[in-house]
């Protein structure tokens, strides 16, 4: 008997790798990057943060006042030692910042002003030594595990691989112009981690756009068209591979390739990238080159149009993290969103058609420009409420999925209409839209989240 996966896969084997969404929602926001490339101001810290990798407890290797190189352990997986966790840079280590409990929140290094590196001897005979290589030099820690979303285990090995070429969220980076000048280390990382699984390597593009991704060898294309969130890996993984149990998928960054292909050609860990600097507080948002976790908020000042009343968020709009108060961006994060705090209250708010500047996906208001960017704020337009069944969330969530059940689900911890429901196959940025356009103004991904880390606990 063929298996539900094994007959989907061979359909679209026999059909063009084309996915077309229709429900979702495009968000054109003011501060799209140009495609200018700078340096960014020479940060003098750097910080590798703990919480950034779901699942992780980790275990130190270095105390503060201790010098680290580039490649250098700073701490590993309590309960998977083989997974380490590396400085982006050679430094002293300033300072291990602790939350409740002791969590570790970050490890910051101060810079060298000249970087020196570990030197790795990669051997790439085969998938054994490319995935010791990895773990050694933390880089494995960048890839993503479906189901879950979660470092993989590196003792399990990837029915398939997803590379994400293509970013359809809002202020989103253009991989085409972030990537360029890098075709040989991002091919050199595709021929690698293509060894560490049986099956295919996809990379997720958008139909009828030719770039770089396109040249690639050694991966199957699949071009998607549509509305946010198109581009998810979920969107293509439920349409290729649908999530069975006990199976397990890799997500990749393109980035991630390319550190790949660096690490096994030169010997050393190097974290630098071009990174999409976006939102309409730039004065001039284009894409800066940094090593990844960097320190922020000394170079960004000068970039702002203000500097009070801002939200700095590590990642997209939708889906960041706010670091306003650390300043670090996160070692996975491929845009840094400015964005104003919303603190200003409208009179006579609750009527719907008072003002025009305020942007709804039900057109509420007098919007007859609906293509125009929007210069959007950090505000909710309201409190969390009553939890409603209005069907609302069903017209941005492109799976066979009911998402407003799901959530249900999750929030009465019933594991078995969590998995019934298809939890599985989503990941919290899936949810994205939803905390958007939702009128009870809940929290999905992290509602999300915590049925996935509870789900990961109940059946492993």
């Amino acid at each position: 008997m063929i298996s539900l996966s094994s007959f989907v896969e061979n359909i679209i084997q026999e059909h063009s790798m084309k996915i077309r969404v229709k429900r979702g929602l495009n968000l054109n926001l003011k501060g799209k990057s140009k495609p200018v490339s700078d340096p960014f101001p020479s940060p003098s810290r750097y910080a590798v943060k703990p919480i950034d990798f779901v699942g992780i407890a980790p275990r130190l290797e270095v105390g503060e006042g201790d010098h680290v190189n580039a490649g250098d352990v700073l701490f590993y997986s309590k309960y998977q030692p083989q997974i380490k966790f590396t400085s982006p840079v050679s430094g002293k280590v300033k300072e291990i910042v602790r939350g409740r409990r002791r969590v570790i929140l970050r490890v910051v290094i101060e810079a060298d002003e000249t970087i020196s590196y570990k030197s790795f001897n990669p051997v790439a005979d085969n998938a054994d030594t490319i995935l010791n290589t990895l773990l050694e030099s933390g880089i494995f820690s960048f890839i993503k595990q479906r189901p879950y979303d979660i470092v993989p285990n590196p003792e399990e090995k990837p029915k398939a691989i997803y590379v994400r070429g293509y970013d359809s969220s809002p202020l989103a980076p253009d991989y085409d112009f972030a990537l360029k000048g890098e075709e040989a280390m991002l091919q050199k990382g595709l021929d690698l981690i293509s060894k560490l699984t049986d099956g295919k390597v996809y990379t997720i593009v958008k139909d009828g756009v030719q770039t770089l991704f396109h040249n690639l060898k050694n991966t199957e294309l699949i071009e998607v068209s549509g509305p946010h969130p198109a581009a998810n890996p979920s969107v293509a993984i439920s349409r290729t591979h649908p999530i069975v149990q006990g199976e397990r998928l890799w997500v990749v960054d393109p980035w991630t390739l390319v550190f790949i292909g660096r690490l096994f050609e030169n010997g050393q860990l190097d974290l630098t990238k071009k990174v999409a600097f976006a939102g309409g507080v730039f004065k001039e948002p284009k894409y800066y080159k940094l090593i990844a976790g960097a320190y922020l908020k000394d170079g960004l000042s000068p970039l702002l149009k203000q500097t009070q009343d801002i939200r700095i968020i590590s990642g997209g709009p939708l889906t960041g993290t706010n670091i306003t108060e650390d300043g670090f961006i996160g070692l996975e994060d491929n845009v840094v969103t400015v964005l104003k705090e919303g603190k200003e209250a409208r009179l006579f708010g609750w009527l719907p058609f008072i003002g025009t500047s305020r942007k709804t996906v039900y057109r509420l208001n007098f919007d007859w420009f609906s293509n125009k960017e929007m210069d959007l704020d950090t505000s909710l337009h309201g409190e969390e409420r009553a939890f409603v069944m209005t069907e609302e969330m069903e017209e941005v969530f492109p799976f066979d999925i009911f998402p407003a059940h799901l959530l249900k689900a999750v929030l009465t911890e019933d594991v078995d209409n969590m998995e019934r429901l298809g939890i599985l196959e989503v990941v919290p940025e899936d949810f994205a839209l939803i905390d958007y356009i939702s009128s009870s103004k809940i929290e999905a991904q992290h509602i999300i989240r915590k049925g996935l880390n509870q789900m990961m606990v109940e059946i492993g």
